[in-house]
């Protein structure tokens, strides 16, 4: 299976996807927020990930939602999250992407019963086999109680299963390490990006080949101030800071209910969370008022 690593690599913006109290999608608001991302900088959009609230979402659902991404992004590739329990679901949701017109898939091994190395295994190369769309590994053991060794992530890439992982911040934050590491292990072509928006200038100052990132889905200056500023390392220290009562905020309460009070905040339109999941309270919200002030001044002196 070929792949273009272009289509993994950069700043990915991973935007909120709003939707009713019963799950129904609002594709229209969907689409403004997709158009706001229309930057130079942005290389990519990551649609039904973690910030997106894929697992909250039936699979008519999802299909909407992507359709009405891949509409709205234009030029701009979108990678789409088809992680689901079962892995018929899961074909289900490539068949979706496909016909959406998404470039790329973002598979996050889900489940509700403990995997094992052989499921995961199972699991991309039957993903693999059904497509000529390339695949990320979506490696966040937050959510999925997997931890990917990187023998098994090393294996996946050198057998062309994977042409990408999304990995969380590096343990202890040796990023450098890691990235040397797995470099020289895996295809020179492989795409070793990373999330983890609050540790991320450690990825972008070792060299990550992506950053896909929550900030940027709905705060796409400020993130490509900071992508941009990754091989310059007082730059990239100087914003990096200034964006630390942000990363103070998802580290306490989580990126998601950070970022769905900041949607409406800058304007963005009012987006629910989804059940059982509940908004932030009065506190919080000042909180993140304070933050957005440090990162509006940040965006101004870029000016």
């Amino acid at each position: 299976m070929g792949f273009e690593l272009s289509v993994f690599e950069g700043l990915s913006a991973f935007p909120v996807t709003p939707s009713n109290s019963d799950g129904v999608v609002d594709c229209d608001h969907f689409g403004k927020l997709i158009n706001h991302l229309d930057r130079d900088g942005i290389s990519s959009i990551g649609v039904l990930g973690s910030t997106g609230g894929y697992m909250y979402l039936t699979t008519e659902e999802r299909d909407r939602a992507m359709c009405a991404a891949v509409e709205a992004a234009g030029n701009t590739p979108v990678l789409a999250g088809i992680g689901a329990l079962r892995t018929n679901d899961v074909i289900a949701n490539v068949r979706s992407a496909e016909k959406a017109g998404a470039q790329g898939l973002l598979l996050a091994p889900v489940s509700y019963l403990p995997l094992k190395e052989a499921d995961v295994q199972s699991l991309f190369e039957d993903v693999a086999k059904a497509t000529d769309l390339p695949i990320c590994f979506y490696n966040n053991p937050t959510t999925t109680n997997f931890n990917l060794k990187e023998s098994q992530l090393i294996q996946l890439a050198n057998a062309g299963t994977i042409a990408a992982v999304k990995n969380p911040p590096a343990p202890e934050g040796k990023f450098t390490e890691q990235i040397v590491r797995l470099r020289a292990e895996v295809p020179t072509n492989f795409c070793l990006g990373y999330s983890g928006d609050s540790s991320i200038s450690g990825a972008l100052e070792a060299g990550a080949d992506a950053w896909y990132s929550v900030l940027a889905g709905t705060l796409p200056d400020a993130a490509i101030a900071l992508w941009k500023a990754r091989n310059d390392t007082d730059k990239l220290i100087a914003l990096n800071a200034e964006l630390s009562p942000l990363w103070a905020l998802f580290d306490a309460h989580g990126s998601i209910r950070v970022i769905y009070e900041i949607v409406d905040m800058v304007g963005l339109g009012d987006v629910k969370l989804p059940a059982p999941l509940l908004p932030l309270g009065a506190d919080a919200r000042h909180e993140i008022e304070q933050a957005l002030n440090s990162i509006k001044a940040m965006e101004d002196k870029a000016i």
